[in-house]
């Protein structure tokens, strides 16, 4: 999963569709998102060599960055959103729903594996589920995006189930079962859709978006059709 992330940005930065001169709001962004990717990784090493004591830890350094995370991530989708700047694979409306209820999944998630820290069975899984959440945006630098519209998010997700399905099929292949808290996040994950799909088409969605572009370029943007993708550059 790690090598998701940092091969879908690795990718956009070398094809020069990214680079290092975006708001100082996007950089605070990259480094708390980026900063719980490392998390994720030290706390399964410390699981797998058996240094609880550093795992505990970090357990609640962890609990604590998922703070930081909704506000930025929150914060940088209502930046994208009222100055027109939703990539063309998706409908404005979408975008600024989908990142915050994907946001609220992920943290769910992660706050359910918390509190079931004493049931290691269920609070590695469930961790495992809400970080599979966090890969869109790194599949989405991989997929061909544009070819996937309109259904473009949807697919995303979708790729993103592949890694608690694995996991359910490891569970399968070793005890005969796939453990329940694999069925509880692969739900949250679909529900996400779900709860997305309701919002975005419905008078909720278009109050939320007339209330996030209000006074901003974003106001001019059809909500719900899909941007015009960026032209050839200009000559001379």
């Amino acid at each position: 999963m790690a090598l998701v992330i940092v091969a879908g940005f690795s990718v956009q930065l070398a094809m020069g569709r990214s680079s290092f001169s975006a708001p100082p709001l996007v950089h605070a962004h990259a480094i708390v998102f980026m900063g719980w990717v490392a998390i994720y990784l030290l706390q399964n090493v410390f699981a797998a060599t058996g240094q609880a004591a550093l795992h505990r830890r970090l357990g609640w350094i962890a609990a604590a960055w998922v703070v930081p995370m909704l506000i930025l991530g929150f914060a940088v989708t209502l930046a994208i959103v009222r100055r027109g700047g939703v990539p063309f694979f998706f409908r404005p409306q979408q975008f600024l729903i989908f990142d915050p209820v994907s946001l609220l999944t992920f943290a769910g998630l992660t706050i359910a594996a918390i509190l079931m820290r004493r049931q290691t069975d269920w609070h590695r899984r469930l961790h495992f589920c809400a970080m599979s959440i966090l890969l869109g945006p790194g599949f989405g630098r991989l997929l061909p995006m544009p070819l996937l519209a309109p259904w473009a998010w949807e697919a995303t997700l979708v790729v993103c189930l592949i890694f608690p399905l694995a996991g359910m099929w490891f569970d399968k292949r070793r005890s005969g079962r796939a453990h329940p808290a694999w069925s509880w996040g692969v739900a949250a994950m679909i529900g996400s859709l779900l709860v997305t799909e309701a919002i975005t088409y419905s008078p909720v969605g278009d109050a939320i978006y007339r209330a996030a572009v209000a006074g901003s370029p974003g106001a001019a943007v059809a909500p719900l059709a899909f941007p015009a993708p960026p032209g050839p550059p200009a000559a001379g």
